[in-house]
């Protein structure tokens, strides 16, 4: 007996043909997004879990990398005493003058580099110049400068965060498509509305992508900064750790700065989407 088949059904004129498997794999083309709102989370996870049992079997050395357990364990006795929370606050202020005084700058520079041809030909080769020369190479010139107080922090931070707000805010006003001033003059625009209505929006994206390379940049900065002749500070407790073999101290003062970018970062997007809510992309 023939085995049953399903009935075909005829394609008339106006019955459209079934996609192709090729057209729908082009379909999931794009950004992939996380399907869980923790599914980044699991990565760090497992690097904790790797970590917990080579600790635990004997693997890892404990003078090398402290456990886990003792890693926590300092943390809490840290809170408890204040002692980490005091360092904390100075290294958060350090972070905050620092940051808000190169992305001012470097937002400051991008547009008169951007919207004139004398400030590209003055502002464009130095700031090019500096993004070529290391930041941490610029230490022992600035302790000569302006010694090895507040203030040599602030500002390796400062220049340490200019670079990228001025790069992709630069690139975003120079990448403006022309039919907008073209536009802009028809209307009578003035340069401060031009500025306002045009130069600034059209720039946006290409200033959120360099804040948040800054914000990032500026923590790591502050690591080596807080380093110089400081008597606070997170670099500060690390540098003491250090000296004393404290790993575990060392260890929480990494976590501690990594949370500190990872926050930063998650608040400058959350800006970033309601700001640049007008925009589309695949994401």
């Amino acid at each position: 007996m023939a085995a049953a088949t399903a009935p075909t059904v005829p394609r008339g004129p106006g019955r459209p043909a079934p996609p192709s498997r090729a057209k729908r794999r082009r379909r999931r083309m794009g950004p992939v997004r996380p399907r869980r709102p923790f599914a980044r989370a699991l990565g760090p996870l497992l690097l904790l879990a790797l970590w917990w049992v080579s600790s635990a079997t004997g693997l890892l050395d404990p003078q090398t990398l402290a456990p886990p357990a003792d890693v926590a364990a300092t943390f809490g006795d840290l809170v408890v005493r204040g002692e980490l929370q005091e360092h904390l606050l100075v290294s958060l202020q350090r972070a905050v003058l620092g940051l808000g005084s190169g992305v001012a700058a470097g937002l400051l520079l991008a547009l008169a580099a951007g919207l004139s041809r004398i400030g590209e030909a003055l502002i464009d080769g130095t700031v090019q110049l500096v993004r070529s020369l290391p930041i941490l190479a610029l230490v022992p010139l600035a302790i000569l400068w302006f010694g090895i107080g507040e203030e040599v922090k602030v500002i390796l931070v400062a220049l340490g965060t200019l670079v990228p707000v001025y790069l992709n805010t630069h690139a975003g006003l120079t990448g403006l498509d022309p039919r907008y001033a073209e536009l802009a003059r028809t209307v009578d625009l003035t340069p401060l509305q031009f500025l306002r209505r045009v130069a600034l929006p059209g720039a946006a994206p290409g200033f959120f992508t360099g804040l948040r390379m800054s914000v990032t940049i500026s923590w790591l900065v502050l690591v080596v900064s807080e380093q110089i002749n400081a008597s606070s500070g997170i670099g500060y407790l690390m540098t003491q750790a250090r000296t004393f073999g404290r790993t575990d101290v060392i260890v929480v003062g990494l976590v501690v700065y990594g949370l500190l970018g990872l926050l930063s970062d998650t608040l400058v997007r959350l800006i970033e989407r309601r700001a640049l809510a007008w925009r589309r992309t695949l994401a």
